[in-house]
């Protein structure tokens, strides 16, 4: 064995050799007073001895770096992007691939998902474009990374290198993220919708629609909601609000608190006495949810539409002559706050008006002031005509709102119609003010007697309409305190008869023993008429009213 030629091969034999050739340099002071063999061969080598240089990029075999890269790679050249190239994993995905026909025959696959023009763009604009998470036709979700490949002197038009990444895993849990984000808008949509009414109930003295839009984004459904509330007396309550946040939580927020403001309004309180108790009742519900609410009623005697709102948006009123108001003060802040005592106030609704109670999904924009949007509602009520149904629609239309709104919207529109003809022959109205003493008694069966032979009503229902004007005068007199009045109304569908006096003690019904010479006035009334309630009035004092069914036709 040639054991001097087989050394030569050795790591640092080579370098060992130059090292001899080279010019010999001064000894370093450490290595003074050493002996020449004072440091092992070995060592010495081994101190000198350096890492294999790594190779060069340019040095790598490319097309054997492309066949075992386990993303799909494919190369075509040239406009009509003839196919030059596929590496084993798009074999293996797709099949072998014949070289050197164009991509719409060879690579059938990027034609259905519509790359071929991306393909184009490419060598256009020479810059790479990428097409996100696409399902081919092996099943599978590719991003694809189409990158110009051109290379020197090359007039043919270039090539383009598409790489593609199998995002399968991504995709499937991101399918699975947006299916659950679906229930979830569908659950809360669901609860929201059974929360609303179903139907409106329809007051005598007013014509009522409402519309609700879900927010398209998912899982955007809030706590919109609104109600109408028939108080009896001809009063109606009417209701919007909106709980912040969205979801299921926001929804079943907005249940309780419909729920709560229709007990509430069973208690024919003033509008503001009735935010007060949901302030506190929001609070206990959920400390950390707010909601912002208006709650108007309406009364038809006085033509108003008497309101209390905690931070919610302004109710818009149309008058007969297209005139837009807008409800101002008093505002309170929003409901969950606490600390703060609200306030009513009222605007007019009178024959041929329209008002407008909105959520600020219809006003709101992330680019517009929220000023600019409600003068943009006015505008659009201040030409909106017909039924309240045609005027909610046009409102949400103008509003620009669509099927992916990124809020919801809720619209409640009421029109006190101005009737004239025989239409206003069912609606009377008639009062006597009472000055107390012995003769009020008969002076108000006598008014009572007189007023519903003038409407023409039948015989029985003319004598309970009498009885019932001279029990509720009758406990006013004993009870209750001057000035006193007696008011009958007549709707299209009943008769209602009212008493007010000026003393704030409202009455309550209670079983009268045999012995007892008083107690049986209002339970005479409760028995005899259809409904009956009390109230007091917002300057002091009470009324006390009840109803009869009209029969039909």
């Amino acid at each position: 064995m040639n054991f001097t030629r087989w050394s030569a091969r050795l790591p640092g034999t080579q370098r060992r050799a130059a090292a001899r050739t080279e010019p010999t340099v001064a000894p370093d002071r450490r290595s003074e007073g050493r002996g020449e063999g004072s440091v092992p061969a070995a060592r010495a080598e081994h101190l000198t001895d350096e890492p294999p240089p790594v190779p060069a990029v340019d040095e790598l075999p490319v097309r054997e770096v492309l066949d075992r890269v386990p993303a799909l790679v494919a190369l075509v050249h040239g406009t009509d992007h003839r196919l030059a190239y596929v590496n084993e994993a798009y074999a293996a995905a797709f099949g072998s691939r014949p070289p050197g026909e164009p991509a719409r025959d060879a690579l059938p696959e990027l034609r259905e998902l519509g790359l071929l023009p991306l393909l184009d763009q490419v060598l256009r604009s020479g810059k790479p474009r990428t097409l996100k998470s696409r399902k081919a036709v092996d099943g599978r979700s590719y991003t694809f990374t189409c990158t110009p490949a051109v290379r020197e002197g090359d007039h043919s038009g270039g090539g383009v290198l598409v790489f593609a990444t199998d995002v399968t895993d991504h995709a499937e849990a991101a399918e699975r993220l947006r299916a659950s984000e679906r229930r979830q808008r569908e659950t809360a949509v669901t609860l929201q919708r059974s929360l609303l009414p179903q139907e409106l109930e329809e007051p005598d003295d007013l014509r009522i629609a409402a519309t609700y839009h879900p927010g398209g984004t998912e899982a955007a459904v809030g706590g919109d909601w609104y109600d109408v509330i028939t108080l009896g007396g001809g009063r109606t309550a009417l209701v919007i609000g909106d709980v912040m946040g969205r979801g299921v939580r926001a929804a079943a927020v907005m249940g309780q608190l419909r729920t709560a403001v229709r007990a509430y309004a069973r208690l024919d309180l003033p509008p503001h006495e009735v935010l007060q108790l949901l302030d506190g009742l929001a609070t206990e519900i959920d400390a950390n949810q707010i909601a912002t609410c208006v709650y108007a009623v309406h009364d038809p005697n006085d033509g108003r539409l008497v309101y209390a709102s905690a931070g919610h948006l302004p109710i818009l009123v149309r008058d007969e002559n297209g005139t837009v108001q807008r409800a101002d003060e008093p505002t309170g802040p929003p409901l969950g706050t606490g600390g703060w005592m609200h306030a009513s106030g009222s605007i007019a609704l009178g024959p041929g008006s329209t008002a407008v109670l909105y959520t600020d999904g219809l006003v709101e924009r992330r680019d517009a002031d929220l000023d600019e949007g409600i003068a943009a509602l006015e505008h659009a009520l201040a030409g909106a005509t017909g039924t309240p149904q045609v005027v909610c629609d046009r409102l949400v239309r103008s509003a620009g709102v669509t099927a992916d709104h990124d809020d919801d919207v809720a619209v409640l529109v009421l029109q006190h119609p101005a009737r004239t003809g025989p239409a206003a022959e069912l609606f009377r109205n008639a009062a006597l003010e009472l000055l107390g003493g012995v003769e009020a008694a008969p002076r108000a069966r006598a008014f009572a007697s007189g007023v519903l032979t003038s409407w023409r009503f039948p015989a029985d229902l003319h004598d309970l309409g009498v009885l019932a004007a001279s029990e509720l005068v009758a406990n006013s007199l004993q009870h209750g305190t001057p000035p006193m009045r007696l008011r009958l109304r007549r709707t299209d569908r009943r008769l209602i008869i009212e008493v007010t006096d000026g003393d704030d003690h409202l009455p309550r019904r209670r079983r009268a023993e045999p012995g007892d010479e008083s107690g049986r006035g209002i339970a005479i009334v409760a028995t005899i008429a259809s409904n009956w309630g009390c109230r007091r009035a917002p300057g002091g004092g009470k009324a006390v009213w009840c109803e009869f069914a009209l029969p039909r036709g």
